[in-house]
């Protein structure tokens, strides 16, 4: 599968058909028609982006599902009071887990938890993408996204779970391209160093 890591995939319920230029145009008259006060339009946005925006909050919040709970109702709260300040309505995706992310930090600001690593830079002739997971390391892959640092964490959930791009991603986090690439390639070798230590340990076979 071209650009994804299996372990990664939500399953045939998720929406399929993210590159789909129907589904894209159907999004985006979601958004126009809840920019016009469509109650109708809204509710069907949180049917769609709640279960992908809630296994977010529980990843960046380490399985606390309780507060990624709190936090998901808080986000639409937000989206709900802002969405008019929407100017691009094809660029709702990024703007809605930007709205999730936010409201994840400020809690984790609360919780004084420690502060982000030191970004470096990755040469562009490297292939981020290029690793892949088996099906069998599945579980383990997501048990072992708990163990890395929440930056390389949340960019990983948003390219392999969600699949967007870097622009978009970069968008989410407010940081450049190259920090997104960095942070996806050094995020991969943490995860694939925390699968090996796994398989030692017995817990997980490697491809």
């Amino acid at each position: 599968m071209p650009d994804s890591i299996e372990p990664f995939r939500c399953g045939a319920q998720r929406i399929g058909c993210v590159n789909n230029v129907a589904a894209h145009l159907y999004e985006r008259l979601l958004v126009l028609r809840c920019q016009a006060g469509d109650e109708a339009a809204l509710a069907e946005l949180i049917a769609r982006y709640s279960p992908r925006l809630r296994l977010f909050l529980c990843k960046l919040m380490a399985t606390d599902t309780s507060a990624a709970d709190d936090l998901l109702q808080e986000t639409w709260f937000d989206a709900y009071r802002k969405i008019n300040r929407l100017r691009r309505p094809d660029s709702f995706a990024a703007w809605i887990y930007r709205l999730a992310r936010d409201r994840a930090y400020r809690a984790m600001r609360r919780r004084r938890l420690p502060s982000a690593p030191l970004d470096l830079d990755v040469p562009n002739s490297i292939d981020v993408d290029a690793d892949r997971f088996s099906n069998e390391e599945a579980a383990a892959v997501r048990e072992a996204l708990d163990e890395l640092p929440l930056e390389q964490r949340e960019v990983l959930i948003l390219r392999f779970v969600e699949e967007i791009s870097y622009e978009q991603i970069a968008d989410v986090i407010g940081r450049p391209v190259g920090t997104v690439r960095s942070r996806i390639h050094y995020g991969k070798r943490a995860l694939r160093a925390a699968l090996t230590n796994r398989a030692q340990n017995g817990n997980v076979r490697l491809s």
